[in-house]
C-alpha cells in the first residue's frame, strides 16, 4: 500500500445489511475536513474482486456475509490482500473472532452498536497509520540489512591456539580506543559487552565453538571508551582442524545502533499514541496480561482497570473543531499522567477514550480514591486558545481478579461499567459486577432483535388526544412507538427505547413513524374534514434530528403523504438542540419556513435558557409531566411557564394530566392545551378513529 492522502481516502466497504452500508455512507459524509470514496460490496467474492482490480485505502469487512462467515472472512480477505489494513465491522456477539483477527493482522474492530462518525473516521485514518508503520519498519530492516553488508566494519581474528585476538584498526575506533588500550584478549572483550546482553553473548559464542551453529551472529551493546553504549552485531565463523578442534575464528563488528534507535522509534510509534504519546490499546493489553498472569502466579496483591470517556467530547469537536479537540485529549492526557503511581499504566484507547491500570492494588477503597481524584481534576475548567472549556469523564472500574483469562475480557468489562456510569447521568463512576454483565447480554440480545422487528415491520403506532382547554375539543394526536413482539406481546417503550438509541437503529423508526403517522393523519383529515385540520405530533430523536438530510426527507414524507406541513408538529427535546445550537438553528428555521411546527418536549428539564427560546423559535412549550403531579399544591413553576409562553406569543400543552383535579387547577392557570390518561391512554389508529367520531368521548374522562 502506498502512501496515502489522509484528506482523500478510498475506501471498500463488504457489507450486506443495507441500514448499515447507509449508516457508514452516512458518517463517512458528515467528516469534515476528508474526503471518502466509498465502494460497496454485498458478497466477499465481489469485494475480493474489486480489491485484484482497485487500488483502495482501507477495507471495511463484516465478518458475516452471504458467502462467507466468521473468522475465516477475515483470513481470505487478508491472506489475498496483506498489504490492505483491514477494519472489522461486527456485531458484540462476534467480538472474539473480531479479536483473534486483530491477533492476526487486522488493525482494528468496531462494535456496530457503538459506531458514530468520528470513531469509524478516525479507526480508518488510525488503521493507515499502523499499516504505513509496519511497513515502514520492514524497509528500515531490509535497507539496514543492506547498509551493513556494504559497511566499514571492524574486523577480529582469534587464534585460540595462542588465545590472542587481534582487532582492526576500525575495531578499535568504533570504540573510541587507541591500540595499547585494549588488551589483545578474548576477555578484553567480554568485558564491555553490556551486562544484560553478556550471557546470550557467550552462549552464542560457545554454541558456535561447539559447532552446533553454522555461523557466529549476535546483536548486544557495547561500551565504548566515553561509558556510552553502541549496539553492534558481531558476526564470526570458526576454522576446526581435522579432528574438530578449533584453531582459529575470524569475523566482523558492525555499528547497528542507528538501526536499532530506528527499530525502537517504530516499535514505539507502533506502541503509542501519536497524539498524546500514551500507551496505546495494544501496549495496554499486553500489560493487562501481564497484570493477569502475575495475579495467576501470586506475585502481585491485585490490579484494577479504569475506563474513562469524555463527557460531551463530540460536542467541542463538533463547535470548536478537531484542533481544538486535540488538544483537550492532550491536556487530558497530561492530566491522567499526573495521577498515576511508578508501575501504573495510562493508556489512550482511542478517540476520547483513555485507561488506567493500577498495578498492586487490593482495596476497592484504593481504587475509588484515584478514581475520585479524576472525576476531580477533569472537571475542572480548561482554557484551549482563548476557549474556555467544561468537560468531565464518565468512569468504569473493575477489580483483576484470577477469573480473568484475557486483557480483552478486563477492558470489556470495564467498558461495560464506563456506560452504564454514562447512563446514570455522566461524571461518576461504576463499578462493574456480574448482574452489569447480565444486562449487556440482555442488551445484545434485544438489539438483533430489535434488527429483525426493523426488517418485519413489527412496529405500531398509537395515538394520545390532545385536547383544547377553551373548547373542550380535541385539536390532534402524539403518535407514539409501540413494539408488537411475535413472542412477548407488546413492549413497553421503556424496554426498547434505550437500545434504539444505543444502535442507531433510532433513525430508521424514526423515518418510519414520521411516514406512518402523516399518511394516517391523511387519512383522518379526509375522513373527518375539520377546521382547522386535525394536527399530529412526532417525537424526534437527537440522532434523527441531525441527520444532514432531514429537513430534505421530511419534505419528502409530507409530499409522499400529502399531508399539509401545517398539520405535522414536531416534538424535540432542549437538550438535542442544544448540542449542535447553531445547526439546530437553521435546521429549525428550514422547518418553521416549511410551515412544520415546533415544539419543546419535556420543557423545564433541560436548559430552558430564555436566549434559546427565542433563537430556536418554537411556537409550543410541552410542560414536563413532572410538574404536573404536583401542580395541585405546588403550581409556581407551571403557572411561570404558562405565562413565559404566552409572553412569547406560544402555545402550551401540559403532558401528563391523570386527574380531574390536576385538570381543573390548569383550567384556572389558563393552559390552553393538554394530554394524558384522564382522557385517554394511547389507543391504536381504530380506536384514535372512534375519538374523532364521537370528539365529545375525548374530552370525558377515562375513556380507555
Amino acid at each position: 500500500m502506498s502512501r496515502v492522502n489522509h484528506c482523500n481516502i478510498s475506501v471498500l466497504l463488504i457489507e450486506d445489511q443495507p441500514a448499515e452500508v447507509e449508516f457508514v455512507e452516512d458518517s463517512l459524509s458528515q467528516v469534515r475536513n476528508c474526503k471518502f470514496s466509498l465502494t460497496h460490496a454485498e458478497r466477499l467474492g465481489k469485494g475480493l474482486e474489486y480489491l485484484a482490480e482497485n487500488e483502495f485505502d482501507v477495507l471495511l469487512l463484516d465478518l458475516c456475509l452471504p458467502d462467507s462467515d466468521g473468522y475465516e472472512t477475515f483470513q481470505k480477505a487478508h491472506t489475498a490482500f496483506p498489504a490492505v489494513p483491514i477494519i472489522l465491522i461486527t456485531n458484540m456477539d462476534d467480538e472474539d473472532q473480531a479479536e483473534r483477527a486483530v491477533r492476526e493482522g487486522a488493525q482494528d474492530y468496531l462494535i456496530k452498536r457503538k459506531m458514530d462518525s468520528e470513531l469509524l473516521s478516525r479507526s480508518i485514518r488510525y488503521a493507515i497509520e499502523r499499516q504505513l508503520a509496519e511497513e515502514a519498519l520492514r524497509d528500515s530492516e531490509e535497507r539496514y540489512a543492506l547498509a551493513v553488508r556494504g559497511a566499514n566494519d571492524g574486523l577480529w581474528d582469534w587464534d585460540l591456539v595462542s588465545g590472542k585476538v587481534y582487532y582492526s584498526e576500525r575495531w578499535h575506533t568504533m570504540l573510541g580506543l587507541e591500540e595499547f588500550e585494549l588488551d589483545g584478549t578474548y576477555e578484553a572483550w567480554t568485558k564491555r559487552v553490556h551486562p544484560d546482553d553478556k550471557t546470550e553473548f557467550k552462549m552464542a559464542m560457545e554454541a558456535h565453538l561447539g559447532s552446533d551453529s553454522d555461523q557466529f551472529s549476535h546483536e548486544h551493546r557495547i561500551r565504548t571508551k566515553s561509558g556510552h553504549y553502541l549496539w553492534v552485531l558481531s558476526r564470526g565463523v570458526a576454522v576446526n582442524d581435522l579432528e574438530g578442534n578449533t584453531l582459529r575464528m575470524a569475523g566482523s563488528m558492525s555499528d547497528i545502533t542507528a538501526r536499532k534507535r530506528a527499530e525502537e522509534q517504530l516499535m514505539h510509534d507502533a506502541l503509542h499514541d501519536y497524539l498524546t504519546g500514551l500507551p496505546n490499546r495494544n501496549l495496554m493489553l499486553d500489560r493487562l496480561d501481564q497484570a493477569i498472569q502475575r495475579l495467576k502466579g501470586r506475585l502481585s496483591k491485585g490490579f484494577a482497570v479504569l475506563f474513562m470517556d469524555l463527557d460531551r467530547f463530540k460536542n467541542v469537536n463538533d463547535s470548536l473543531g478537531h484542533t481544538i479537540g486535540d488538544k483537550l485529549l492532550m491536556q487530558t492526557a497530561e492530566r491522567l499522567s499526573m495521577i498515576i503511581r511508578p508501575g501504573d499504566t495510562v493508556a489512550r484507547l482511542g478517540g476520547d477514550e483513555f485507561a488506567l491500570l493500577l498495578a498492586d492494588v487490593h482495596t476497592l477503597s484504593q481504587v475509588t480514591h484515584v478514581a475520585d481524584r479524576i472525576l476531580e481534576d477533569c472537571s475542572k475548567h480548561v482554557i484551549i486558545d482563548g476557549n474556555e472549556i467544561s468537560t468531565s469523564v464518565s468512569i468504569g472500574i473493575t477489580m483483576g481478579t484470577d477469573r480473568y483469562e484475557s486483557a480483552h475480557e478486563v477492558l470489556r468489562d470495564a467498558d461495560i461499567a464506563m456506560y452504564l456510569a454514562k447512563s446514570e447521568g455522566k461524571a461518576c463512576y461504576q463499578i462493574f459486577d456480574r448482574e452489569m454483565h447480565q444486562r449487556v447480554v440482555k442488551l445484545q440480545r434485544l438489539e438483533v432483535e430489535l434488527r429483525q422487528a426493523v426488517e418485519r415491520n413489527e412496529f405500531v403506532l398509537h395515538y394520545q388526544p390532545i385536547v383544547s382547554l377553551s373548547n373542550d375539543g380535541l385539536v390532534g394526536f402524539e403518535a407514539l412507538i409501540r413494539w408488537n413482539h411475535p413472542e412477548r406481546g407488546q413492549v413497553p417503550p421503556g424496554e426498547f427505547i434505550y437500545a434504539a438509541e444505543e444502535t442507531g437503529l433510532i433513525v430508521p423508526m424514526g423515518w418510519w413513524t414520521l411516514r406512518e403517522a402523516c399518511k394516517q393523519t391523511k387519512t383522518w383529515q379526509m375522513q373527518h374534514p375539520s377546521n382547522p385540520p386535525l394536527n399530529i405530533s412526532v417525537n424526534v430523536s437527537g440522532k434523527l434530528f441531525n441527520q444532514p438530510d432531514f429537513v430534505v426527507a421530511l419534505r419528502r414524507i409530507l409530499k409522499d403523504t400529502k399531508l399539509p406541513a401545517t398539520s405535522l408538529r414536531i416534538e424535540i427535546t432542549e437538550s438535542v438542540l442544544l448540542d449542535h445550537a447553531d445547526e439546530s438553528i437553521a435546521k429549525l428555521a428550514e422547518l418553521r419556513k416549511l410551515g412544520v411546527g415546533l415544539h419543546v418536549d419535556d420543557f423545564g428539564t433541560g436548559y430552558s435558557s430564555l436566549t434559546y427560546l427565542q433563537k430556536f423559535n418554537y411556537d409550543t412549550l410541552k410542560i414536563d409531566r413532572s410538574f404536573i403531579e404536583d401542580v395541585v399544591d405546588s403550581d409556581a413553576i407551571v403557572q411561570s411557564i404558562i405565562t413565559l409562553g404566552k409572553l412569547l406569543g406560544m402555545n402550551i400543552i401540559a403532558e401528563g394530566v391523570e386527574t380531574e383535579d390536576q385538570l381543573e387547577h390548569l383550567r384556572k392557570l389558563e393552559c390552553p392545551q393538554v394530554q394524558g390518561f384522564w382522557f385517554s391512554k394511547p389507543v391504536d389508529s381504530t380506536q384514535a378513529l372512534e375519538l374523532l367520531t364521537n370528539p365529545q368521548a375525548a374530552t370525558a374522562g377515562h375513556i380507555m
